[in-house]
């Protein structure tokens, strides 16, 4: 069974927070294009697409992504560290979420060089090109503040799921206490996500609707938020 040290737990809740300076407050990931097209309008409306995307994105996509990256991290795998990006990189399926995996993980990066700049795996980073995108620096993070995979996977997740919270609240728009409601759902599903995402053999990038919401929320008439 794994273990986080107390330290190390301190930094997971660090790197699962709305307040560490990566952006991604300003990322929807297709949600306020879902709000457009009145799929999503209500509370009940929000869980159901936030849960799709956290059984269909991040546990068979994001989440994997960053747990291959933690465990390349630990041995100093460049060119796994390479491979998962390129992944990434032509995955993304619209100009935004391409924009949002790269400016996140530049933005990760930069925080790691600030606060860890002794970290043997900041080297791979900076080589990959044309920028380290968001999952794969997510888990090399996790994996140099000490973390174990599953512990560092749920912050992963939580802290995506209350990002999408937030924009939830701001676009439909929903009250505070919806929106507490709602994390209280994706809390419950985060651990049946980790265990998938452990399970799987590679990550899999497979969400159709979500990429054509993408791409017309490109073209929005109004948009409070960049993806």
């Amino acid at each position: 069974m794994t273990t986080t040290t107390d330290a190390a737990l301190l930094h997971l809740l660090w790197l699962a927070s709305p307040a560490l300076p990566v952006g991604g407050f300003s990322y929807s990931e297709g949600l306020e294009a879902a709000v457009d097209a009145g799929i999503v309008h209500d509370e009940a409306s929000v869980g159901d697409w936030l849960l799709n995307q956290l059984e269909l994105v991040q546990a068979r996509g994001e989440l994997p992504v960053a747990a291959a990256a933690h465990a390349a991290t630990l041995v100093l795998d460049g060119a796994k560290l390479a491979e998962l990006n390129a992944w990434v990189l032509q995955t993304r399926e619209t100009s935004e979420s391409l924009q949002q995996a790269q400016q996140m993980g530049r933005s990760l990066l930069v925080w790691m060089q600030g606060l860890m700049p002794d970290a043997p795996v900041l080297p791979l980073l900076q080589a990959l090109k044309p920028a380290p995108t968001w999952p794969v620096v997510m888990g090399a993070a996790a994996a140099s503040r000490g973390a174990a995979l599953a512990p560092a996977l749920q912050a992963i997740a939580f802290g995506w799921a209350e990002n999408l919270m937030q924009a939830a609240v701001r676009c439909v728009p929903l009250g505070q206490t919806s929106g507490q409601r709602l994390l209280a759902r994706l809390v419950q599903a985060i651990p049946g996500a980790v265990s998938t995402a452990l399970a799987a053999p590679e990550p899999v990038a497979f969400a159709p609707l979500l990429g054509v919401l993408g791409a017309r929320h490109e073209h929005q008439y109004s948009r409070l938020f960049r993806s």
